[in-house]
């Protein structure tokens, strides 16, 4: 493993730091700490944690003990400051004097001895840091000391690889119990260089923050080089998965998606992301011939249990010839699992007292032989989560299986730990919007109206994919905005099917469609050429049916409805003069949309469109306001006004109409004018 570690990035934070009147150790802790978070083979999503021991002034200017610690919510890979909230590091110590504390007193106890008391909630290991004796103390769940730690015979391999400069704690659940017996080992072994506990992660420690970091990076190292020289096994393969042009991705997501979010058996109340990974470890994992032994055991660390839930859902594809043998095939399965969970549950339970309240009972990891894995959330940000813990277990569990057998926490010890109080509250902190777990598609996403329709769907909590064939805008859009922008070009088949292909890949599905792709042709009717013509039809309407087309055969395959919504213009209803080239295919567009309505409101897929006007844009940009108010003799603001209204519409204006109609549960079939009153323009 590498050690990052640069004197001049260490000087540099500390400079910016001290700016802020944050002192040098706590700007170091930051610094190494960001080092460990970004490490994916160290920590994963808010996991680990570290401190620092320091001296600062009390409120009566008295100097005291602190310990900074990081609180929870934040993540090592981007902390600042703030997210190490200093607590009274004598005042911890007396707390390992009590008999008994239980979690929640320890919590408080905690939280009353912050300096700030709007600091966040310090680390459930915070006592344990407090009592390790040095100032800097990091810890990790390493892949490699887990693929070490998950063996039965894990304390006699840690021996084999640090001696006796390792304290080995068997497992025992994070927070007071584990603190009193780490004190208790610590007094044993007070030379030791290092803490493993088992089956959860390493602690290394030293009076600075380069020496603590470098300690967990050599003694990481020395795990990862154990197991490439004891490498003795390998996953024997089935070799009788078959690409296969039925099974796809882009097939069996929709209808995965849709099982899972219509299965009211799992008491699952969210929207369903879902996100699909492949790759080389991937495939090997879950074509491995005893994958249904290995998966099977468990996570690799406590910490994952719960956001992947126990164990993943097993769906075997080598049977099946079409997509409706897939369906049952799948549902009857996912009835298997939730039976599973619950049995899980209802004998967990009844050991721990019957106090839990149970969770739903829907798999988060979904591992499909020959093709990969789907992870389960109710927005994107959770469901990459998943993945990426789901990876993080396959490639634990693969080098566990290659140096010996795999072997975790048991199911009651999982059990305790996905319904602990103290982890749960972790995933209660998201406030839902109307849109959350929403996936809106906007073609022609990078123009004026598509960019303000995508800032305010994502405001709502939708996930946002922006299509549009201007590869320059993409990617300042991906990189600006944090929206998935993909090339499209939707007057083509193959284009719009390689997009739909990877937004089914990144998110499962498709929820509401934004039809917006479009470019003005001008010309008397009489006069324009007949490829001029053609080729507004291809973007103008053709291209509509295209998305459109793509977009319904996903949302009835997950068959939870959909929305499709279409801009059509005004000039759908009021044509202007040498405006038929354009208005001509809107207005056939517009009567696609009332098709839509028509015949596919049988599957709860609403189609309505927005009828817009004089909105500033691509099309009507500077140089066009310019000569339509020349040609009708008017100034540029009274031509941009030239309404009942008196106002000027904005593309922000068509972005909330677009949103309203999605939002409509029961309008279909519908034009929405957006123009500041045109009498002209509005419909009988």
């Amino acid at each position: 493993m590498k050690n990052l570690w640069s004197q001049s990035e260490a000087n540099k934070i500390v400079k910016s730091n001290s700016k802020m009147g944050i002192g040098k150790e706590l700007a170091l802790r930051v610094y190494t700490s960001r080092l460990l978070g970004n490490n994916k083979k160290l920590v994963m999503h808010g996991g680990g944690n570290t401190s620092v021991k320091c001296k600062t002034k009390d409120y009566f200017g008295n100097l005291i003990d602190v310990l900074h610690i990081k609180g929870s919510g934040w993540d090592l890979g981007n902390i600042e400051a703030e997210g190490l909230p200093a607590v009274r590091l004598q005042e911890l110590l007396n707390l390992l004097k009590l008999d008994k504390l239980t979690d929640e007193e320890m919590v408080n106890a905690q939280r009353n001895n912050l300096l700030n008391s709007s600091s966040p909630t310090p680390s459930v290991e915070t006592l344990l840091h407090a009592i390790i004796p040095y100032k800097f103390v990091d810890h990790t769940h390493s892949d490699a000391i887990l693929s070490i730690l998950d063996q039965l015979n894990s304390q006699e391999i840690i021996k084999k690889i640090y001696g006796n400069d390792a304290l080995f704690i068997p497992y025992i659940m994070p927070g007071f119990i584990l603190a009193k017996k780490a004190k208790h080992y610590l007094k044993k072994h007070p030379k030791c260089k290092l803490i493993i506990l088992d089956k959860h992660g390493i602690f290394t420690f030293g009076e600075t923050a380069k020496s603590s970091y470098d300690a967990m990076i050599n003694f990481v190292t020395k795990a990862e080089r154990f197991i490439s020289i004891n490498k003795c096994k390998v996953i024997k393969q089935v070799k009788n998965y078959k690409k296969n042009d039925i099974f796809t991705v882009e097939n069996i997501a929709p209808i995965i998606r849709g099982i899972l979010k219509n299965f009211k058996a799992a008491d699952y109340k969210n929207n369903i992301i879902l996100n699909f990974r492949t790759n080389k470890n991937i495939f090997e994992y879950v074509n491995g011939e005893d994958l249904n032994i290995y998966s099977q055991k468990g996570t690799v660390t406590p910490d994952h249990v719960i956001r992947t839930k126990p164990l993943p859902m097993i769906i075997k594809l080598n049977n099946l010839s079409n997509l409706q043998n897939f369906k049952d095939y799948f549902l009857s399965e996912l009835r298997k699992y939730v039976r599973n969970y619950n049995s899980y549950f209802n004998n967990n339970n009844k050991i721990s007292g019957n106090n839990k309240v149970k969770l739903d009972s829907l798999p988060r990891v979904i591992l499909v032989p020959g093709l990969g894995l789907f992870s389960i959330g109710n927005n994107n940000k959770s469901a990459k989560i998943v993945a990426d813990l789901a990876e993080t277990n396959i490639n634990v569990i693969l080098d566990a299986e290659k140096i010996g057998n795999y072997k975790t926490i048991s199911k009651t010890n999982a059990f305790e730990m996905e319904y602990w109080s103290l982890e749960q509250a972790k995933l209660k902190r998201n406030i839902s919007k109307r849109f959350d777990g929403k996936v809106v598609v906007i073609t022609g996403g990078c123009g004026a109206i598509g960019l303000s329709t995508a800032n305010e769907f994502k405001k709502e909590g939708a996930e946002v994919v922006i299509l549009d064939v201007n590869k320059k805008k993409v990617e300042d859009v991906t990189n600006r905005l944090n929206i998935t922008a993909i090339v499209c070009n939707v007057t083509s088949k193959s284009s719009i099917k390689s997009a739909f292909k990877q937004i089914i890949e990144l998110y499962g599905g498709v929820d509401i469609i934004i039809s917006n792709a479009g470019a003005a042709w001008t010309g008397q009717i009489a006069e324009i050429s007949e490829k001029d013509l053609r080729d507004s039809f291809e973007l103008n309407f053709f291209a509509h049916q295209l998305v459109a087309k793509t977009a319904v055969n996903i949302m009835i395959n997950q068959n939870f409805g959909g929305c499709i919504l279409f801009n059509t213009s005004k000039q759908a209803i009021n044509p202007g003069n040498s405006f038929g080239p354009y208005g001509l295919p809107k207005a056939a567009t517009l009567f696609l949309s009332r098709q839509y309505a028509l015949e596919y409101g049988k599957y709860n897929i609403r189609s309505n469109a927005v009828n817009a006007d004089r909105i500033r844009s691509g099309i009507l940009n500077e140089s066009f306001i310019k000569k339509r108010a020349s040609s009708r003799g008017v100034s540029e603001n009274e031509y941009m006004q030239g309404n009942l209204l008196q106002k000027e519409v904005l593309a922000k204006d068509v972005a909330k109409a677009f949103m309203d109609l999605a939002d409509s549960k029961v309008t279909t079939g519908a034009v929405l004018t957006v123009d500041g009153g045109n009498i002209s323009a509005a419909l009988r």
